[in-house]
């Protein structure tokens, strides 16, 4: 059974609501002996620039700084109280944000980072920081990324996989994105739902090829994948009404799913691509991500 029992919520700085804690107690009440910690890294550029200072100054007005914003955080935990669940708070100067994060997850032994995220009012869309990029690209442990919608009872939890890879680590990593997805779905009394993207039929190939079928090709490629997810279902125990295949972009084709199933939870994996092959070939889990309305939690390869 997953167990999320060190929970590092990363607080913002300038919200008045803070979903992300909310959430973070929510996923806590649901665990025994959960404890949460509030991590804030802030940092200001001008202190580092007040030359009329000594070095001993300027660390006693950063630690004044960082201690103004731990009470402010213990003013939030107000409502919680009463909690059964044990908080700590952790305020860090540092001017990469990302590299403060990831440090404490692995100081800190966590088994989850929960983050919110924001929506841009004028393009009705959400804005990530290259903070959560950096985050999905780089955090051990899985990241959950908190919108604006709650998770009800029984609703519904969408897993998205990859059936078109052959590839060991891929397979793990369906593996693991379908068991973590049953167990949360578990937890939350919730529909467990499985979708796949299939390729659309490459035109260039009917253009270079004369004896090429794309529907002879299309039907093959949709058999090869409807089996891997049937196989995934009874591996599982899934009925087949929970199976959603689609032609179409990964990009595309998860965000319309969870807006069908009316996914409360969207669960996938991310093979944490960075550097040149990131710029080459993109993160396809980035790109699903920025189109969802729903909360979205990314899982790493084991490996």
């Amino acid at each position: 059974m997953i167990k999320y029992q060190h929970i590092l919520v990363v607080m913002d700085p300038v919200a008045e609501n803070q979903p992300a804690l909310h959430r973070a107690v929510s996923v806590a009440a649901l665990q025994e002996q959960a404890g949460i910690t509030l991590f804030l890294p802030i940092y200001d550029f001008s202190y580092e620039m007040t030359s009329m200072l000594s070095s001993t100054e300027r660390d006693e007005m950063r630690e004044g700084v960082v201690q103004g914003r731990e009470e402010w955080l213990k003013t939030l935990l107000t409502p919680y109280e009463d909690s059964k669940i044990n908080f700590d708070i952790k305020v860090v100067w540092h001017s990469r944000p990302f590299e403060a994060i990831i440090q404490q997850v692995q100081d800190g032994e966590h088994d989850l980072v929960v983050k919110s995220t924001h929506k841009h009012a004028m393009i009705q869309s959400f804005i990530f920081t290259p903070t959560d990029w950096h985050l999905l690209r780089k955090c051990p442990c899985p990241v959950l990324l908190v919108k604006e919608r709650d998770w009800p009872m029984g609703g519904n939890v969408l897993a998205a996989v990859n059936c078109c890879s052959d590839d060991k680590d891929q397979e793990a990593l369906n593996n693991k994105i379908i068991g973590v997805s049953a167990q949360v779905a578990e937890l939350l009394s919730a529909s467990l739902h499985l979708v796949n993207a299939y390729p659309i039929t490459p035109t260039n190939m009917a253009l270079e090829l004369p004896d090429f079928d794309p529907q002879v090709y299309n039907a093959a490629v949709k058999k090869h994948h409807e089996r891997a997810l049937y196989e995934y279902a009874v591996r599982f125990d899934l009925e087949a009404s929970a199976l959603h295949l689609e032609e179409g972009l990964a990009e595309e084709v998860i965000p319309n799913c969870a807006d069908e199933t009316n996914a409360s939870l969207v669960i996938l994996g991310s093979v944490g691509r960075t550097g040149l092959s990131a710029a080459l070939l993109g993160n396809t889990a980035e790109h699903v991500i920025d189109k969802l309305s729903c909360d979205v939690l990314v899982l790493r390869p084991d490996a």
